[in-house]
């Protein structure tokens, strides 16, 4: 089986992704199946893509669900991609070291030309993240997309993960979430991110945000009632400010 490495550098990089502003409307995957169908993964097979029963390779997906019931419900957007865990599971099992973690910067990557197929890594996954590749036979994930944040033709602000880069919503970032002082990090810290499953002790890189208390219903004259215990809005112009940015 594979070893992780004996030695950690301080850098890790992952995503943050927001769920209070995903709008769910696939752009990171339309935008991610577009970059590694050329790049480090590539080609990243679909198989009737035109027609029913569609399947294929794909890094992000997005999964959408209803929760909370009445006024209190609302619709979440879930991204989701591969965690670049410190502990991951997908890595110790693989039989011939093609699933590996990099000391260097922690992403998890997949070596084509070691992989069997087996599919061992994917059954230990618990996010779902790993991807069969049925026209080569082997694994495939997402990369991080190593081959565009290492690329030093691009402009510095260009190195992000494709799916960073054509978030409409802004609800992706990347960074160096090893950094408590980087732009991720204190974001994470200030909206209280979380680890998706945290009890199965993966420690997954990647963070999510949660969505924040959804708006108080309006009454019947369509303005939002204002909690007794809060103070009541200026008068004159101030109020009317207030009523407006309050809808």
């Amino acid at each position: 089986m594979t070893s992780l490495p004996a030695e950690r550098g301080a850098k890790r990089l992952g995503l943050v992704i927001d769920l209070d502003t995903c709008v769910g409307c696939h752009a990171c995957a339309t935008n991610c199946k577009e970059w590694n169908t050329g790049g480090h993964s590539a080609p990243l097979t679909d198989v009737n893509a035109y027609q029913a029963e569609q399947r294929g390779v794909w890094f992000n997906r997005v999964h959408t669900f209803e929760a909370g019931q009445g006024a209190d419900g609302r619709t979440v957007h879930f991204p989701k991609n591969c965690l670049h865990c410190e502990f991951p599971d997908c890595v110790t099992v693989c039989p011939t070291g093609a699933s590996y973690k990099r000391a260097e910067d922690g992403i998890v990557l997949v070596d084509h030309d070691k992989c069997i197929g087996c599919k061992l890594c994917s059954w230990a996954c618990a996010y779902g993240a790993r991807e069969f590749d049925e026209d080569e036979g082997v694994m495939k994930k997402c990369t991080l997309c190593i081959d565009k944040i290492y690329n030093t033709r691009l402009p510095e602000a260009d190195r992000v993960p494709a799916c960073v880069a054509t978030c409409p919503s802004r609800a992706r970032h990347f960074g160096d979430l090893g950094d408590p002082h980087s732009a991720v990090s204190k974001l994470v810290a200030e909206r209280g991110g979380f680890d998706l499953l945290p009890e199965l002790g993966y420690q997954p890189t990647t963070k999510y945000l949660p969505p924040r208390p959804a708006a108080r219903p309006l009454d019947n004259v369509g303005q939002r009632p204002r909690p007794a215990n809060e103070d009541p809005a200026p008068a004159g112009f101030l109020r009317w400010m207030d009523r407006m940015l309050s809808r």
